[in-house]
């Protein structure tokens, strides 16, 4: 299969790029590598794919050095016409539109970043996908999209019509794009709800390389809403997997559908959303708890009010994903911290 994954150079779309071609898929792979965090750490995950910075210009094809079925492209979501101009000459089979604007916080900062990327990149996504005949498409939406919703865990069928922050917003609204080109084109749409990726190659500006960079270097760590916060850690591996079986089984439409009574999840069109969590909240408290202990090192700690469009608590009901694919993220935060904190000391040499 010949898919093309957007968002390669970040922290997810590395990981799929690896093991998708580490099974065979012929994969190209997108990213515009912006500045947002440090972009040497982009450039060292495509280094490990074999994508040599010194040959990396704007809307180059560049072949990988390691993998034979891998080219990578420096290209902006947003460009309309070089978007249209690489699904008419690559010619895909499925799409997973990784590639997105991320931060909660930053999208209070800057909001016209995750209206270029994340609703005109998607739009340009969708249309490329239309006017050439791709019918497989997935793509990343968040667990953000809950909002001011407390009843927990959250499920799909649970409507998100209250979003705390601009990139909920953007990723609520792609979930609703989605739904109308795969009720009008037959596209098949499935949308993930990722729930606080963790792991190796993560990215600087979450809580593991934060708080690990701050604990190693004896600065005090920032704890928001004074710890009284829990998230659904979900290891990066485990994301990556769940990732694979919906491209593999794309979206279908559902009999179980009614129109009179509509489950936001599910669609008489080819379109479906998915939870990827591991359906098992752990406390602020615990994880840096689980951080000092692999790092071996106490937190100095300074403990903050809660921020602007941040959340309490997140928590995935992943039935949906049990019931489809017999699948279930299950690595525990013991196990991927330490697989964080010893590829986080190789890669900084500490």
């Amino acid at each position: 299969m010949k898919i093309l994954v957007t968002g390669t150079a970040g922290f997810i779309g590395y990981h799929l790029a690896l093991k998708l071609l580490e099974r065979g898929d012929e994969v190209v792979g997108l990213d515009n590598i912006n500045d947002y965090y440090d972009v040497n750490l982009k450039y060292a995950r495509l280094e490990e794919l074999g994508i040599k910075k010194e040959e990396i210009s704007s809307n180059k094809l560049v072949s990988s050095t390691k993998y034979p079925k891998h080219k990578f492209i420096k290209m902006d979501l947003a460009n309309t016409n070089d978007i249209n101009a690489l699904f008419e000459i690559e010619k895909f089979d499925a799409v997973c539109n990784l590639a997105a604007q991320a931060g909660v916080r930053y999208s209070i900062e800057n909001p016209h970043a995750y209206i270029d990327s994340n609703v005109k990149g998607f739009m340009n996504i969708l249309e490329a996908c239309r006017h050439n005949d791709v019918k497989n498409l997935s793509y990343a939406s968040s667990s953000s999209v809950y909002g001011l919703n407390k009843s927990q865990p959250f499920k799909t069928s649970d409507h998100t019509d209250h979003p705390v922050s601009l990139y909920a917003a953007t990723k609520k609204s792609n979930e609703m794009m989605a739904h109308t080109y795969a009720h009008l084109y037959g596209i098949q749409c499935t949308g993930l709800r990722f729930f606080t990726v963790y792991g190796p190659w993560g990215r600087p500006d979450m809580a593991p390389m934060l708080f690990a960079d701050a604990i190693l270097n004896d600065r005090a760590i920032k704890v928001f809403n004074h710890g009284n916060m829990s998230r659904d850690f979900t290891y990066v591996e485990d994301i990556v997997d769940g990732i694979i079986k919906v491209i593999d089984n794309p979206a279908s439409s559902s009999k179980e559908f009614n129109a009179e009574n509509p489950s936001p999840d599910i669609s008489s069109a080819p379109y479906r959303v998915y939870n990827i969590g591991n359906n098992a909240p752990v406390s602020l408290m615990e994880f840096i708890e689980t951080l000092e202990d692999k790092l071996q090192i106490e937190a100095k700690k300074n403990f903050l009010p809660m921020q602007p469009g941040d959340v309490v608590s997140t928590y995935a009901d992943t039935n949906d994903l049990i019931k489809d694919f017999d699948y279930k993220p299950d690595t525990k935060l013991a196990d991927g911290i330490e697989q964080f904190v010893i590829w986080y000391k190789e890669f900084y040499k500490l």
